[in-house]
């Protein structure tokens, strides 16, 4: 077994297994999961800060990206897609095969996305039935401010489809303040449960969005409106994934018990961050940088595929390469959720050491060494 010290999915905490491993009852006649998905829901627009409605999909968090992007989209409609990286133009596809028409908003995929040049861009074209941003790209890392991005489109009167997925509970999110829409989320990421679900936020705006369509939602599987009144009438559109839910539930307790969570991200993803700079690597990014993963490019000595090799067959521990055209390029440290502990980012950056000097890259720093520092678990 490796340890994952990938961006996704993460290593799972023990309470979390055992709560998968509860006795199942039949979530289409049982009452009483109806409560218990219903209160799950509620726990998580409480952490998500959001008097919204939470819907829980049984489907990786892929669903609700494309789920937002069904239920919003009519024939014709123009959607704003803001890309600064490999998931942001991603919802070009997901708009474009629900008939809308995407409108690229391209930037510099190093650079987090700037809110001055959005407005002077919105301040000549704003016509637009609905706009997508992602918080985190994770191939590339890059950490977009929706505290600042999404109430700008909302002061232009376009709402907002948000993929936090690889951000939230690593960075804050607070989806009333920042009048999100629909904010898509996954359970394999910084909620450090197993993949297989993902859940949405949904505001009133949203919902009148879908209630006033003039053409039905293209989907079954990717509607947000089929829950409608689930509660009330004690039924599921399809059959819960009821034991991947039990185990979400415990994830979702262990973000509400852990008052450190955020602070804790900062510092390991500062830490981690300055460790590789001193020591003569090149972080991938040059603004935007998030605390859920670290991403610097492969020194031109080696192959990504080398690093990653020596990493698991000699130490035991998994990164990640990249996609799309960073593939081979860059390798990404994943330190969110149950990964952003001390002790395994301490093993991970002293393997990383090893290992790129084990490939004949020469180092000015120690990895760990200097991790450590930034942490003030160790001095130089």
């Amino acid at each position: 077994m490796y340890k994952i010290m990938t961006p996704g999915p993460t290593q799972v905490k023990e309470n979390v297994r055992l709560a998968r491993a509860r006795e199942c009852t039949n979530p289409d006649l049982d009452n009483e999961f109806v409560e218990f998905y219903k209160e799950t829901c509620e726990l998580i627009s409480r952490l998500l800060h959001t008097a919204n409605e939470t819907l829980i999909l049984g489907g990786e968090g892929i669903l609700g990206l494309e789920a937002a992007c069904a239920s919003l989209t009519e024939p014709g409609d123009r959607v704003l897609v803001l890309d600064n990286g490999v998931f942001g133009k991603g919802f070009v596809d997901f708009v474009s095969m629900y008939g809308g028409v995407p409108r690229l908003y391209t930037v510099n995929d190093k650079n987090a996305i700037d809110p001055q040049r959005l407005e002077a861009f919105l301040e000549k074209d704003h016509d637009y039935k609905y706009a997508t941003l992602v918080h985190c790209d994770t191939p590339s890392g890059v950490l977009n401010d929706i505290g600042t991005l999404c109430p700008l489109l909302d002061k232009y009167g376009i709402p907002v489809v948000v993929d936090s997925v690889s951000a939230m509970f690593g960075e804050e999110v607070r989806v009333d303040e920042a009048r999100i829409d629909i904010l898509c989320g996954g359970s394999q990421k910084a909620v450090s449960a197993p993949p297989g679900l993902t859940f949405v936020t949904i505001s009133g705006r949203a919902k009148k969005i879908m209630a006033e369509r003039k053409v039905p939602i293209a989907s079954f599987y990717a509607n947000l409106r089929i829950f409608e009144n689930y509660y009330e009438e004690k039924w599921f559109p399809y059959t819960m994934p009821i034991s991947d839910i039990y185990g979400l539930r415990a994830a979702m307790e262990n973000i509400a018990g852990d008052t450190d969570m955020l602070a804790r991200h900062a510092r390991i993803g500062e830490a981690c961050r300055r460790a590789l700079t001193e020591a003569g690597l090149q972080l991938h990014l040059e603004s935007g940088f998030s605390n859920t993963v670290t991403v610097f490019d492969v020194p031109e000595e080696v192959l990504a595929r080398e690093i990653l090799q020596v990493m698991r067959e000699k130490h035991g521990i998994m990164l990640a390469g990249s996609l799309g055209v960073l593939d081979g390029q860059v390798i990404r440290i994943g330190h969110m959720g149950s990964n952003a502990n001390t002790e395994d980012m301490t093993e991970t950056m002293g393997a990383l050491d090893d290992t790129l000097r084990s490939l004949g890259i020469s180092l000015k720093e120690n990895l760990r060494e200097r991790f450590c520092y930034y942490l003030g678990i160790g001095n130089k």
